[in-house]
């Protein structure tokens, strides 16, 4: 059997040079059907090639004159237009340094066989346009090119950790007896209980709350973050707010709209885009309207925001603390981070970061593991 490797690579080579497009795909598709099929005759050759590496029907015509010219004559030229074709014959043997039945001209063009190297195709290699937009910060990324991470943040899954429902299931070896289904099973037996009906508690991941910093330094992250939280948290059913002077809940717009219309609604809807900082007021106003009504009560909640406030620092150290009491985690989101030579210097994040569970960076596609890592985390003891 001759070599596979240099077979095929020749082979497609020679199809290259006579303007059939194929690359490695290609090969490594012949490559492996020879291996599957074992060819023995160059009819049967035929047929794996012209199933892996013809995709179009115009090609057949030059792809038939290359095997001419490859393998020395045709083996179902005639069946091809419905005549008794020639007599498959046996393919040759292999021949140490170069690939059997290949005629390469020798340099005075006489078309004797030579002993010359095989050739050598170039095979480009270069890396998908989502592979370089993995690692390239969200600031640098342009309308267009953010939008298509929005495939490969569909593909994310935001965890949260779990907790014990109300609700309860059957199960033969609960922990707790179910001694109303006990009670009543005792019915078929005259008042005797002599099987325990057992149930466990149901869990459910907890609640996500996510508070998005959209002022002018935070604008592009801003943008970034809204994209996976549509993309990703749909079915977690998160719950999105944007600060920057004001607060504003994004929760109906986001489920309403699509990736691309989420993000002018979100605009729309939240006036104070890319204006001031007022972290603390907007914790407050959390808390008040949402945090007691229970949202905040047992949830992980990520605060997106690199920390510059232009309020008092106690305060905001206030009503993180007062978050942090009622939050079964805090997650602090901060861009800025990323660089080796960040240190929490600003106030608003020297005052937040006592009462942050973790803190990540989240400034690229590559970094949002950390991220959704840093959400489905147990929690810290502070």
């Amino acid at each position: 059997m001759p070599d596979l490797p240099e077979l095929a690579a020749s082979f497609t080579a020679a199809l290259r040079d006579a303007g059939i497009a194929g690359g490695p795909d290609r090969t490594r598709s012949f490559a492996r059907a020879l291996t599957l099929l074992a060819p023995s005759t160059t009819r049967e050759l035929r047929h794996c090639a012209l199933a892996t590496l013809v995709s179009d029907p115009e090609q057949i015509g030059p792809f038939d004159e290359v095997f001419r010219a490859v393998f020395g004559g045709t083996a179902d030229q005639g069946a091809q237009r419905g005549q008794p074709g020639d007599p498959a014959r046996p393919l040759p043997d292999a021949v140490p340094g170069r690939v059997p039945g290949i005629r390469k001209p020798s340099a005075d063009g006489r078309g004797r066989d030579t002993e010359a190297p095989p050739r050598k195709a170039a095979v480009p290699i270069a890396a998908s346009p989502l592979d370089r937009l993995a690692s390239r910060d969200f600031a640098d990324l342009s309308a267009e090119e953010l939008a298509r991470l929005s495939e490969v943040m569909r593909t994310m899954v935001l965890h949260t950790p779990t907790r014990p429902s109300r609700r309860h299931r059957t199960a033969h070896h609960g922990t707790r007896i179910d001694v109303r289904r006990t009670l009543s099973d005792s019915r078929r037996t005259g008042g005797q209980p002599l099987r325990l009906r057992r149930f466990v508690l149901r869990t459910r991941p907890r609640d996500l709350v996510v508070l998005c910093d959209i002022s002018g330094s935070m604008e592009p992250y801003a943008r970034a973050m809204l994209q996976l939280l549509f993309c990703a948290a749909r079915a977690t059913h998160a719950e999105v707010f944007t600060f920057a002077t004001r607060l504003t809940r994004l929760t109906p717009v986001l489920r309403r709209a699509g990736p691309h219309d989420a993000l002018a609604r979100a605009g729309r809807a939240a006036p104070d885009w890319s204006g001031g900082t007022r972290i603390a007021e907007c914790l407050a106003e959390f808390s008040e309207r949402f945090g007691r009504r229970g949202m905040a009560h047992g949830a992980v909640v990520a605060v997106v925001s690199d920390g510059w406030d232009t309020g008092v620092p106690a305060d905001l150290a206030t009503h993180m603390a007062r978050l942090s009491r009622v939050a079964y985690r805090v997650v602090w989101v901060n861009p800025r981070s990323a660089s080796p030579r960040y240190r929490p210097l600003v106030a608003g994040m020297a005052a937040a970061l006592p009462y942050c569970d973790a803190v990540v960076s989240a400034h690229n596609l590559a970094a949002l593991d950390d991220f959704t890592a840093a959400l489905s985390a147990p929690r810290r003891r502070r």
